[in-house]
Formats: C-alpha cells, structure tokens, sequence
C-alpha cells in the first residue's frame, strides 16, 4: 500500500505505514499536484520491464491534525516549567513530538501552549484507521524541565481518538485530486491530566486538545516506474523522414561546394557534450532508483520488525493484564470480605454502645438518687448540728452575762469594802472586828464565785472545742455512713435482682406444680369414680333389692369440725416464698427484724397464714 506525494522536483513514493509528518510542530501545507519530470502513460501504451510499485484502490489519503491548545488547573505547589511530549506510531513518527518552549504554569492557572499543533498525512483504509483510533488511545506526558536537575514527569493524559469519528463531518475541496471533495471533521475536548501516587490516580491538570481528520478521498491505481528507459509502441514523435535528393545536376564552374556543419569541430564537440551529459543523466537516474529500491526495502524490513515487537509486547502486556485481572479479582473479594466482617463488627459495638450506654444512664439514675439522698440526709443532720451550735451560742451568751453581773457585783463589793475602810476609822474596834469578818466571809464567798465563773467560763470552752470536734466526727461519719449506705443499697438492688429471678422461677415451679397437682387430683378423682362404679355394679350383683345402706362412718370422717381449714396450696407456696425472702435479706447482715422491710415481710406472712387458715 503506497501513498503518493507530489513535490516540485517529481514523485515521491511513501510506505502508507511510515507516513510524512511536520515533526517542527507547524501546520503541513497542503500536497499540490505538479507535472512529474518524465510523463506517465497508459497501460496500454507503456512497456517496459522495470519493476513497479502499485497502490490499493481502497486506502484513502487521511490527514489528522492534533492542537494540544492549554493547560489548566496545575495541582502545584510552585511554579512549574511545563512541556508536553507525545509518540503516536501509527502516524508513522519515529521520534516523539514536543511542544516548545517550557512554559511557566501556575497554580489554578490557564495557559496556552505555543507550538502545540501538528499534522499527519497518511493513507490507510478507513477500517483499518477506525480501529486503530478506536483501540489506541493517545498518551500525552507532561513533563517539567529544571535547569539544575534531569526533566521530570509530572502526569499522562489518555486522549481518546475515537470521539473525532464521532464528529460532524464537513465538505471540503482537495485541490491535489483534480477539483474532488473531501470531508473534514473537529472534535474538542477537555482531558484529565493523571498522576499515579501510592497506586492510586491522583488529579493533576485539566487540558484542552482539538482533534482533526480530513479524508481526501480514495487514491487511484497509479503506476510508478522504477527504470530510466522506457520503449512505447507508439512513439512520441514522429520517425524522422529520409527524402530521395533529385539527382545533383552539373555543378557549375564558378561556384565552389558548401562545406557540411556536421563536420565543424564546435558541432562535434557540442554533440560529444550533450551525449555525455544525456549518459551523466542517465547514471544518476540509475543510482537514485537503486538507493529508492534500497531504501523500501530498509523501511519494509524496519517495518515488519517493528510490528513483530509489537506483537510481542502487546502479547507480554495481555498476559499482565490477566494476572492483573487474577490478583484484582483476589483482592476485590478479599476486600469485601473484609467489608462484611467491618460491617458485623460495628454493629456488635453498635449493640454493645447501646447496651453501655442504657446501664450507665441506669447507674446515674441511682447514683443520682443515692446523691439526693445522701444530700438530704447531710442537710438533715447540718440543721441539728446548726441548732446544738446555736444553744451552745446562747448557753455561752447566758454564760458572758452572768459573769458581767459577777465582775459588777464584785466591783460593787470592793466599792462597799473602801467605803467600809473608810468608815472603819471612826467606828469602835469591835464593831470593826465584826464587820471585818463579814467582810472577809463576803470576800471569801465572793471568790468562791469569781472561781466558780472561771471554772465555768474554762468549761464552755472545753464544751465549745468539743462541740466542734463532734460536728468534724459527725461530717466524717455521715460520709462513711453514706458510702456505706450506697454500697448497701447497691447490694440490696443486686440482692433484689436475683431475688426477682429466684421469684420468677419459683412462680414456674409453682405453676408447674400446680398443674401437676392438678393432673394428680383429677386422676385420683377419676380413679375414685371409677372404684365407686365397681363397688355399685358388685353391690347391685349381690343384693339387687336391698336398697345400699348408709355409711355414716365415711361421712364421719369426711366432715371436719368447725373452725378447723385446710390451707390453700396456692397461699402456702406464696407463704413459703415470702418466708424465703425473708431469710435471705436476714443472711445478707444489711437487714435486722427491726427493719422496715423486714417487719413489712412478716405482716404479709402472718396475714398470707390466716387468709390460709379462714379458707
């Protein structure tokens, strides 16, 4: 399969699979046709036994144009000098293309690229083309180039070819086909600048690409030859003509012959040129078909190596892909796994949450009570200690009082005792001697209740600071008392849990055990029957017309006296459990029989027996 170019200097032949590319980045003109430097004939009117190249009808001449116009929306840190690199094989370009120069991005930025736009031209069928584009994604790498460090790969961009196929198709004029028309189609699309970090796709940029195709139409059967000479059956011009000359008549005797130009020397040596130019010609001829031969052969060979490559590695690379696929699959389930047991086991810590959290709201509860208790409690016993602390206040202040009215009297006295020194000096000696002993006896009486209000005074304080340390021994106390009270209730709930599960079974003993009295009872009864219907029919064999005598002994043990019952077994199982419970909260130590709970069990008990008794 070839395509055909046609240049200013002549026809060049291409392989349709290594097709011209503007690897400069600049847009390719468009092929003009131009007449070949030695005309092309027919097939019926060139032979020639060189060989020849011939070109599929069914490949079209394609031209596919990829604008890679900006960039935007760098994941960046920094500034970051940014180029974009692609290599496409099936274009037929050997080496990859580049935009340039590195242009400086920013973050959250839009640039454009400068030289980003290339065009292939290529001839291949359109299936052949459909395929490829709809199979082969084209991979663009961005890259940063540091001037102190190598170039850096920053991300891939897969653009997917396929959506120009999909593109509205226009008309266009192909002026290398004789006036034909063409079609040209535009896509454009935004594409995802990918990085892959710790394995997982990571966003990098945003980019802009334009698509092109252009389908110049099918290229018709054309013959190129590869020889210099060639042999027509119908020649291009005419056969030269020899005409018969008239007989030479009689030369005259004047005039001398003309001399022949073939014979001159220029005229010889002109002809020596052309034909060594014309022979030069054909040499050159010569050498540049052989190293056209050469090179096909070259490109034909390179070409057919580099598709068995090919194949090779897409088949190493469909192999990875299934043991990629294996180990996914593997890993996929192993994760769901994993996912259902995550899922059982938050919904067991679910449970076990809620399960926390409704026993310890129920623990506030309690505790919540037992602190309302222990603070009324506390408040009870600060309003006794605040009502001994004011008696001790106004015993102290009756106290103060009395020793007021001890020290005024005392002053009183020594008032009355000067005045009485003074009187002393006019009055006689013996009425002095008596009042002296009164005075001394007041004196001593006196002290005697300065010392007593002393000894009074000395022994409230005493009282004061044990007062205090009582009311330090009581706060302490009460502390204790309510932690153990606490502790004893906490143990009182523990002990009425279990005694509600013991009641609970006892209430499915009980009840079985009435149903088994029961069953007992109605088969004693039936047995009863049953005996008296074979006591009557032997009754009735022996003495048919005696009528059956009566059996006052029977009925005399039957009848009890009055006032004497038996107890019913339902009330004595309740009687029985309530004699249960009460042992059981009297071994546990917290109760005594003078608590309430207590004496409350042994009114039921006594009140179950007599209700028993009356039944």
């Amino acid at each position: 399969m070839m395509m055909i170019i046609f240049s200013a200097g002549g026809v060049d032949s291409v392989d349709s699979r290594q097709p011209t590319a503007t690897t400069n980045m600049h847009p390719v003109p468009e092929p003009t046709a131009q007449p070949p430097t030695q005309p092309v004939r027919d097939d019926a009117s060139i032979s020639t036994s060189q060989p020849h190249v011939m070109i599929d009808a069914p490949a079209h001449h394609f031209s596919i144009s990829i604008d890679l116009r900006s960039i935007k929306n760098v994941e960046t840190t920094t500034n970051l000098n940014i180029y974009l690199r692609y290599l496409y094989p099936f274009f037929g370009s050997v080496s990859p293309i580049l935009t340039h120069p590195p242009i400086e991005v920013r973050r959250h930025t839009e640039v454009l690229l400068p030289h980003s736009y290339c065009s292939f031209n290529l001839a291949a069928t359109v299936q052949q083309l459909q395929e490829t584009l709809l199979r082969v994604p084209l991979l663009v790498e961005v890259w940063h180039r540091d001037r102190m460090t190598k170039d850096q790969l920053l991300g891939v961009a897969r653009v997917p070819l396929a959506g120009v196929l999909r593109a509205e198709k226009a008309r266009i004029a192909t002026p290398s086909s004789g006036g034909a028309e063409g079609t040209r189609q535009i896509h454009s699309e935004r594409v995802t600048v990918e990085t892959a970090s710790d394995g997982q796709p990571t966003r990098l940029a945003e980019m802009h690409v334009v698509l092109g195709l252009e389908d110049y139409g099918p290229i018709r059967a054309q013959q190129v030859l590869m020889g210099s000479e060639m042999t027509s059956s119908s020649s291009m011009a005419p056969p030269p003509q020899h005409r018969r000359a008239p007989p030479p008549g009689p030369p005259p005797a004047q005039q001398a012959p003309p001399p022949d130009p073939r014979e001159t020397a220029e005229y010889k040596a002109a002809l020596e040129l052309e034909m060594w130019k014309e022979q030069h010609v054909r040499d050159f001829e010569n050498q540049l078909k052989e190293k056209e031969l050469q090179h096909l052969k070259s490109l034909t060979e390179e070409w057919k190596r580099k598709d068995r490559e090919r194949e090779a590695l897409i088949e190493k690379k469909l192999k990875e892909h299934t043991h990629l696929e294996t180990q996914l699959r593997s890993a996929f389930a192993d994760i769901e796994k994993r996912e259902r047991q995550l899922a059982a086991n938050e919904a067991e810590v679910m449970r076990l949450r809620g399960d926390m959290q409704r026993e310890q709201e129920r623990q506030m509860t309690e505790m919540r009570e037992v602190s309302r208790r222990i603070k009324e409690d506390h408040i009870a016993q600060m309003e006794i200690e605040k009502s001994k602390v004011r008696l001790l206040e106004e015993e102290k202040h009756h106290l103060s009082q009395l020793l007021s009215q001890a020290q005024a009297q005392l002053q009183e006295k020594d008032r009355e005792f000067q005045a009485y020194k003074d009187q002393i000096a006019t009055k006689p000696e013996v009425r002095l001697q008596s009042d002296l002993s009164l005075l001394k006896l007041e004196k001593v009486e006196l002290e005697r209740k300065l010392e007593s209000v002393t000894k009074s005074k000395l022994h409230y304080k005493q009282q004061w600071g044990r007062a205090l340390k009582e009311l330090a021994r009581l706060k302490q106390r009460e502390q204790t008392e309510a932690k153990a009270r606490l502790k004893r209730e906490q143990q009182e709930l523990e002990h009425m849990r279990l005694r509600y599960l013991a009641a609970e079974e006892k209430e499915v003993v009980k009840s079985e055990r009435q149903q088994l009295d029961e069953i007992k009872g109605e088969l004693n009864r039936l047995k009863q029957q049953e005996l008296d219907k074979e006591q009557k029919a032997q009754h009735r064999q022996t003495s048919p017309a005696q009528p059956p005598a009566p059996q006052p002994q029977d009925h005399k043990e039957n009848v009890q006296p009055p006032g004497v019952g038996t107890m019913d077994p339902g009330v004595e199982a309740h009687v029985a459990r309530l004699i249960e419970e009460r042992d059981t909260l009297l071994r546990t130590g917290v109760y005594t029989h003078q608590d309430r709970i207590i004496s409350e069990l042994d009114r039921q008990i006594r009140e179950s027996i007599a209700r028993g008794q009356a039944v």
